[in-house]
C-alpha cells in the first residue's frame, strides 16, 4: 500500500458519511496515473496554488482601490482567509478538508481587476456577458499552462464554478448554481463569513464607517470585534449542523439573520457608496477603453497580447487578457496606451 492508498483507507474510516472521498473521485477530464503520495485532491490544491493566477490575486482588489496601507486586504488574503475558515469547519464535520481548502483557494481566480466592477463592465461589454465564477472555471480549465489548463477533478470545478452567490441567500442550496458537494457548499458560506467580516474591518480602517454604524443586533449576537464575530459564526456553523446532520450546512435562526445584516449593511454603507464607488466607476472607463483598443488596433493587440489560443475569438482573447490583468498592471497599461508622455530633451 503506498502512501495515497493509505489516506484514502483513512479517510474511509474517518471522515463523516456526508463526505466526498479522494478515491471516489468522479475523476478529470483527461484521465492521469494516480500520485503515490497525494490524493486526487491533495493535487489540485498544490495545482492551484502554483498556477499563475493565483499569485495574480495579491494585487488585485477586494474591496479598496489600490490601498496605500499595507494592512488593507487583497484578493489574495481574502482567499486564504476563506480557506482557513473553510478547513476548520471541514475538519470538525469530519469533512475532506483538503477538498475545502482546495476550492476555496481556486474560487477567485477569475477575479477581474478592480474587483466587481471590472466584473461588471465586462459583463456588459464583451458578448455572451461575463461572470467571475464562470472566467475561474475558465482559468483553470483553459487559461493555465497555455491552453491545457490544470486538469482539476470534477468536484473540485464544481466548487468553483458554483461558490458565488451575490445578494442570493446564503444557505439556499436548491437548484443547478448549487454545489454537489457538502465541502463546497460549506465553502459557499464560509466564504461570507470572510467577507462579511474583513471588509467590515477594512471599512473601519479606511474611514469610511466607525464601529458605531455596525447594526446593534449584529454586535450583540455576533459580537463587537472582528475576531469575535468570526469565532460565533463559525462555531454556529459547525455545531448546528453537527446538530441537524444531512447534506446541507445550516446555522442558527438568529446568527444567520445577523450574518445577512452585515452583509446588506455593507452593501448599503460600504459597497455602493460614493466614497468607495466612486473609484471604481473610473476604473471601468480603464478596462473599456482597452477592451475597445484592442478590438480595434491590430498592432496593439499583437503587441501586447500575441497570438490567440486555438478556437478562440478575438473578443474572447481580449477578455482573457484583460480579466488575468492585476490592477496595477490595468492601470499602468493604461497609461502607457492612452496618456502622452512627455518629450525628453536632453
Amino acid at each position: 500500500m503506498d502512501i495515497r492508498e493509505r489516506i484514502e483507507k483513512e479517510e474511509r474510516e474517518i471522515l463523516s458519511p456526508y463526505a466526498a472521498l479522494s478515491a471516489e473521485t468522479k475523476g478529470r477530464r483527461i484521465p492521469e496515473e494516480p500520485c503515490v503520495i497525494r490524493t486526487a485532491f491533495q493535487r489540485d490544491r498544490d495545482r492551484i496554488i502554483h498556477c499563475k493566477a493565483f499569485r495574480r490575486l495579491k494585487h488585485k482588489t477586494q474591496v479598496f482601490l489600490s490601498p496605500s496601507g499595507d494592512h488593507y486586504r487583497t484578493r489574495l488574503t481574502h482567499t486564504l482567509e476563506v480557506a482557513q475558515i473553510a478547513r476548520t469547519v471541514a475538519k470538525a464535520l469530519r469533512l475532506n478538508e483538503v477538498l475545502a481548502e482546495a476550492i476555496a483557494l481556486g474560487h477567485d481566480l477569475g477575479h477581474t481587476p478592480f474587483g466587481h466592477a471590472g466584473e461588471s463592465v465586462l459583463n456588459e461589454i464583451f458578448p455572451g456577458g461575463f461572470s467571475h465564477h464562470t472566467h475561474s472555471l475558465r482559468v483553470v480549465d483553459v487559461l493555465e499552462k497555455r491552453g491545457k489548463g490544470l486538469n482539476l477533478t470534477a468536484e473540485v470545478r464544481e466548487g468553483i464554478l458554483r461558490h458565488s452567490k451575490g445578494k442570493e441567500e446564503i444557505l439556499s442550496m436548491e437548484g443547478l448554481s448549487c454545489p454537489g458537494t457538502l465541502e463546497g457548499k460549506v465553502v459557499r458560506v464560509c466564504d461570507v463569513i470572510a467577507y462579511v467580516n474583513h471588509d467590515l474591518d477594512d471599512a473601519i480602517r479606511g474611514g469610511v464607517i466607525v464601529e458605531t454604524d455596525v447594526p446593534k443586533m449584529c454586535t450583540q449576537i455576533l459580537g463587537a470585534t472582528n475576531a469575535g464575530r468570526i469565532d460565533t459564526m463559525v462555531k454556529d456553523l459547525i455545531f448546528t449542523t453537527l446538530k441537524n446532520p444531512g447534506p446541507e450546512p445550516r446555522m442558527n435562526q438568529d446568527v444567520y439573520a445577523a450574518l445577512v445584516m452585515m452583509r446588506d449593511f455593507l452593501f448599503e454603507r460600504v459597497y455602493e457608496v460614493d466614497t468607495v464607488h466612486g473609484d471604481f466607476v473610473r476604473a471601468q472607463k480603464i478596462i473599456r477603453e482597452l477592451y475597445g483598443r484592442f478590438m480595434e488596433d491590430d498592432t496593439a493587440f499583437e503587441r501586447e497580447i500575441g497570438d490567440a489560443l486555438p478556437e478562440t475569438s478575438k473578443e474572447q482573447t481580449v477578455c482573457d487578457f484583460i480579466a488575468g490583468m492585476t490592477d496595477r498592471y490595468a492601470l499602468h497599461l493604461y497609461e502607457r496606451l492612452f496618456l502622452p508622455r512627455p518629450w525628453m530633451v536632453y
